[in-house]
């Protein structure tokens, strides 16, 4: 049976974008250590079957991606290609459930961002509200 895919009611245009001031405060390694960390997160999680085995490895190319987004080089872009989230994400069933337990691992990870990653105090809000947004556009199932 084949499953039927939900899209959310939204543009991905409409995701506020992190400040890009961002990796500048932090730095590369600073990103790189938060996702292996957030990573970890996910690994003692209910959603860690939708991940592959390495977890740091998958962590990663994770940072790749925030590194760019975050207004450092496109390394993911130069590693992996386009991104593409969505797509990317889609052979996985991503509900409401899924979402938020993803949202609660970063949660965990952001409560000692500031002092643990040195991620900017001024910019966790506009963090979060991507991770909200960004969240929402990979859900694909009801």
């Amino acid at each position: 049976m084949e499953r039927e895919i939900y899209v959310p009611p939204m543009q991905p245009g409409q995701i506020p974008a992190p400040s890009r001031e961002i990796y500048g405060l932090m730095g590369e390694e600073n990103i790189f250590a938060m996702l292996e960390d957030f990573y970890r997160e996910l690994e003692q999680s209910s959603i860690r079957a939708m991940f592959p085995e390495d977890m740091v490895a998958a962590s990663r190319k994770s940072a790749a991606f925030f590194v760019g987004l975050l207004g450092g080089p496109p390394l993911y872009h130069q590693r992996y290609g386009p991104p593409r989230m969505r797509a990317r994400h889609m052979p996985f069933v991503i509900d409401e459930a899924a979402r938020q337990e993803w949202l609660a691992c970063f949660d965990r990870v952001l409560a000692r961002a500031v002092e643990k990653y040195n991620f900017p105090p001024q910019h966790l809000p506009g963090f979060r509200a991507f991770l909200e947004g960004f969240s929402a556009w990979m859900v694909n199932s009801r």
